[in-house]
């Protein structure tokens, strides 16, 4: 069995790999993201961002994927339907990235900071969360975005006002 699942696993890397090497000519076609704002409370203040919401699995599979630029003050947030071990990487992804993983009550679980571009390493939250919240890298340390802080938007019933 454990050299059915090194094959599989193979098979896997060897099919990543062909997708890596997308170029602009071939990338895949745009997705119609639905956008939205949060709030991220921290110590020492709040902060809004615009975030695209990828809520279903091929939103989730493409994230950030192929993006070159992101402003300041956006994101994007992973929505699932379950609490669970979240897993993300970076696969495709050109941006440097902080990740955010966030608890059903919209508290923040942990952080992973300066998520490594094109990296196949994976990166889990702490404990078991709902969501995920993607900023540029450097964001989390710059506005003390961390485990305790408050993230307010209506997939966490929480929205600020």
């Amino acid at each position: 069995m454990p050299r059915a699942v090194s094959l599989l696993a193979a098979l896997l890397l060897g099919a990543t790999a062909a997708c890596s090497a997308e170029t602009p000519a071939n990338l895949p076609p745009p997705l119609a993201w639905e956008t939205s704002s949060l709030v991220v409370e921290t110590a020492s203040g709040a902060y809004r961002f615009d975030v695209e919401i990828a809520d279903d699995a091929a939103e989730r599979e493409r994230g950030l994927m192929y993006r070159t630029e992101m402003a300041a003050d956006a994101g994007m947030l992973f929505l699932y339907d379950a609490v669970v071990p979240l897993v993300m990487w970076m696969e495709n992804t050109v941006l440097p990235l902080d990740i955010v993983f966030i608890g059903p009550d919209g508290v923040v679980v942990s952080v992973a900071e300066g998520a490594v571009p094109y990296s196949r390493d994976f990166i889990r939250s702490v404990v078991p969360a709902k969501a995920v919240l993607e900023v540029n890298a450097g964001v989390a340390v710059r506005l003390g975005i961390a485990p305790g802080s408050l993230v307010r938007h209506a997939a966490f019933g929480n929205q600020a006002p």
